[in-house]
C-alpha cells in the first residue's frame, strides 16, 4: 500500500513538473466552480468525538457556546484553528493590494477563512516603507496596505520567525509589528530582544487558552547570507532560533499559562527541485516541541507541501507550502488550508481544504484538482 501511494505521488509530481503541465498556478482547470468542501478525509486523534467529514465542515459540528436558564454563557472549549503557509505580500502581490485593493488578496479563500475561530500563518516579508535593505539576494518589503488585507482575511497570529522578517533591518521589523498590531493581529517569534522573541502570544477562544510560539532554523543562503545574524539577544532585536533546549524550555513555560501550545516552525530544506524531504533538524525540532507539551507544530519554509505526522499525542504539519507567493511554478503553487479542531485534550481531529495559487493569490481548488494536491501531503503513519 505504501509503494502504491508513493507511485501515485510521483505520478502527480511528474504532472506538475512536466512541460505539458498547465501554466503557472493552474492544474487542468475544471469549468466547475471551486468547492469549499473538497477536503481529504479527516483523521481522529482523540477518542471523544467523531471527526467532521467533507459533507459536514468543522463549523457545523463544533459545539457552540450555550446559554444557561440564567443567561450565563458556557463556552464550548473547542476551537477550530485554520493555518496556512508562507504569505509574501511584496512584488506583484503588493501591486494587487494597491489595485484593485486589499480585499482581493484572500477573496478566493475567504469563505473557508470565515469558518475559523483562529487563523494563523507565516508572514514571509516585512510590511514597511522604511528601514535599510539587507545584503541578501531576496528582500521583500510589502506596502502598508497589506496589513489591512491580512486583517480583512481575519488573521489572528502571524509568525515573524523566518528569514525575511528583518529584510529591512530592525526598523523594518518594528514597522511590521506595529502595522499588524494596529489591526489587532499578533506577531510571534521576533522582538526587540530575546525575551520578546521567545514570549508566547496567548489568545482565548471559546474558553480555551491558546499559546503560540515561533522559531526559525534555515541553512545559509546561496549568496552567503546567514539568518543566524538575526538571532535576538538580550540587547539586540531579532528572531527566535530553533535551539532544542530553548524550545523545550519555552513550550514548558507556555504550557503553564495555557491549555494548548501551538509552535510555528520555519525550518527545512528550500530545494529547487521541490523534493519533499524533511530535514533532520526540522524533524528533531518538531519532535522536541511535542515532547515538551505542544499539541501542534505548523511548518513553513520549504515552499512546497510536506507530510503530516501524528507524533505521540501531537500533530506535525512539516510544511504548509506557499500560500500567497508569486514567481513560483508547478507544485509550489499547490497548497492547503489546514483545519484543526482543538480541545483541552489537544488535537481532536484535522482535515484540509485544497488550494491553488494563481497570479500569486490563493483560490479554492475544484473537485478535479483536489486529488493531486492531496497526494503531496499524504499523512505519515503514527
Amino acid at each position: 500500500m505504501r509503494n502504491d501511494r508513493n507511485l501515485v505521488r510521483i505520478f502527480f509530481i511528474a504532472i506538475f513538473l512536466s512541460g505539458c503541465a498547465a501554466p503557472v498556478g493552474t492544474i487542468s482547470i475544471s469549468p466547475e466552480p471551486p468547492n469549499a468542501s473538497a477536503t481529504r478525509t479527516p483523521f481522529l486523534l482523540a477518542n471523544d468525538t467523531p471527526a467532521p467529514t467533507s459533507d459536514t465542515p468543522p463549523s457545523a459540528t463544533t459545539e457552540s457556546d450555550t446559554l444557561t436558564p440564567t443567561g450565563t454563557i458556557i463556552p464550548s472549549r473547542q476551537v477550530t484553528l485554520e493555518a496556512v503557509g508562507d504569505i509574501m505580500l511584496a512584488r506583484t502581490v503588493g501591486d494587487q493590494v494597491q489595485a484593485p485593493g486589499p480585499q482581493t488578496i484572500f477573496a478566493g479563500v475567504q469563505p473557508v477563512f470565515d469558518s475559523a475561530d483562529v487563523l494563523v500563518g507565516n508572514l514571509e516579508c516585512a510590511i514597511t516603507d522604511s528601514g535599510e535593505r539587507q545584503p541578501k539576494s531576496y528582500t521583500f518589503a510589502a506596502p502598508l496596505e497589506t496589513a489591512q488585507a491580512l486583517a480583512l482575511a481575519g488573521f489572528d497570529v502571524l509568525s515573524l520567525a523566518n528569514n525575511h522578517a528583518m529584510d529591512y533591518g530592525s526598523q523594518g521589523l518594528f514597522n511590521t509589528r506595529d502595522n499588524l498590531g494596529q489591526y489587532g493581529i499578533a506577531s510571534v517569534g521576533a522582538g526587540a530582544n530575546a525575551a520578546g522573541a521567545h514570549a508566547p502570544v496567548i489568545l482565548e477562544r471559546n474558553g480555551l487558552q491558546l499559546a503560540f510560539l515561533a522559531y526559525v532554523d534555515v541553512p545559509v543562503e546561496k549568496d552567503g547570507f546567514d539568518a543566524r545574524t538575526w538571532i535576538a539577544s538580550a540587547s539586540q532585536p531579532g528572531v527566535a532560533w530553533a535551539e532544542l533546549d530553548q524550545i523545550t524550555t519555552d513550550v514548558g513555560a507556555a504550557r503553564l499559562q495555557s491549555d494548548i501550545v501551538i509552535v510555528q516552525l520555519h525550518s527545512g530544506y528550500e530545494v529547487g527541485n521541490y523534493i519533499p524531504t524533511i530535514s533532520p533538524n526540522q524533524r528533531a525540532e518538531a519532535h522536541a516541541a511535542i515532547d515538551a507539551g505542544a499539541a501542534l507544530v505548523l511548518g513553513s519554509h520549504p515552499h512546497i507541501l510536506q507530510s503530516i505526522e501524528q507524533y505521540h499525542v501531537g500533530l506535525i504539519a512539516y510544511s504548509l507550502g506557499n500560500f500567497v507567493m508569486d514567481d513560483y511554478q508547478g507544485i509550489a503553487n499547490a497548497t492547503i488550508i489546514l483545519r484543526v479542531v482543538l480541545t483541552r485534550a489537544g488535537v481532536q481531529s484535522y482535515d484540509w481544504v485544497p488550494v491553488l495559487i494563481e497570479n500569486g493569490l490563493p483560490r479554492l481548488a475544484t473537485e478535479g484538482e483536489a486529488p493531486a494536491i492531496g497526494t503531496l501531503i499524504a499523512p505519515m503513519n503514527p
